[in-house]
């Protein structure tokens, strides 16, 4: 495989079984340069078990996979502009965060203190720089270990699962330093079963569920995929589920009123026959439906 276009993450037919069980099964990706590109699935759906075949710390059973063009299989060279972690990142407790980074770098070729500065600048870590990692909260190392794979200045970066056990404001910083990085020239993989927060920050995603790709591509995309939804709320929502359903527009009870599914060329007939019908109308709008809706809804048909 070429990769061609240079592409930060190309992936066809990937493939790896444990025994009778297909962890990864024949899973396509394609991440473009300047993605926020959400990996998403519950635990177990072989999210992991990918981005190790990824950055070459597994070996695949079949498939291709290109990293800017080049197949880590064959070698350390395709992890050449590519950093991140998978799962936990690991640190020395009783060193500093700064020496950590420092030592980090020298494993890598060395790197200068300028360099340590600015990704520590970056995480919102260098005003504790100097204490002792065992001192830090999780959040804390979190963004240590998105420093430490900054310093190779990446031009693709792999996280898995960055913002897991995370409390609120923990999450927010996380989501606000990846939204920044691609405004630094920096491509992000970023896998997570936290669907609400990987919809605040990705522009493109995939969708995992049993180890197969149940959607890959915009959120826009996805949400065409299911139709349109409307939220209405009237005098009568009995009587206008009957109108409803007398149209053949999909209709449900849902938190206080009722949901729609429909063209809206069907909305405009029933809102014409619950007029000719005496049923006010007191709320009609587009509902914007969120990830989670979505996820659940083809990973359950899926199954």
């Amino acid at each position: 495989m070429t990769g061609a276009g240079g592409m930060p993450v190309e992936v066809r037919g990937l493939v790896k079984a444990y025994g009778p069980i297909r962890a990864v099964d024949h899973v396509d990706l394609t991440v473009e340069p300047g993605d926020i590109y959400g990996y998403l699935g519950p635990n177990g759906a072989g999210k992991t078990t990918t981005l190790r075949m990824l950055l070459g710390l597994i070996r695949r059973d079949g498939g291709s996979v290109a990293l800017f063009g080049r197949d880590p299989a064959r070698g350390i060279e395709a992890l050449e502009h590519v950093a991140g972690f998978v799962e936990s990142p690991t640190f020395y407790p009783y060193l500093s965060g700064r020496e950590n980074l420092q030592l980090f770098g020298a494993l890598d070729g060395g790197v200068d203190r300028t360099r340590v500065d600015e990704v520590l600048e970056q995480v919102e870590l260098r005003n504790r720089a100097r204490d002792r990692v065992g001192t830090y909260s999780l959040g804390m190392r979190q963004r240590l270990g998105i420093a430490a794979a900054l310093l190779r200045d990446p031009k693709l970066l792999i996280l898995d699962e960055p913002a897991n056990g995370l409390d609120p404001a923990g999450i927010r910083d996380m989501r606000t330093l990846i939204a920044n990085l691609p405004d630094r020239g920096v491509t992000v993989l970023y896998s997570s079963h936290l669907l609400a927060e990987v919809e605040e920050v990705c522009t493109r995603v995939a969708i995992v569920n049993d180890g197969r790709i149940a959607f890959e591509g915009q959120l826009d995309e996805l949400r065409g995929s299911f139709g349109v939804s409307y939220r209405l709320e009237t005098a009568d929502d009995q009587a206008a589920t009957t109108a409803a359903r007398d149209l053949e527009v999909s209709i449900a009870v849902a938190d206080g009123g009722l949901s729609l599914e429909a063209d809206p060329s069907a909305i405009d007939r029933l809102t014409v026959e619950l007029g000719r019908r005496g049923i006010a109308i007191r709320y009609l709008a587009r509902q914007q439906r969120s990830l989670e809706d979505l996820f659940f809804q083809l990973t359950e048909e899926a199954s």
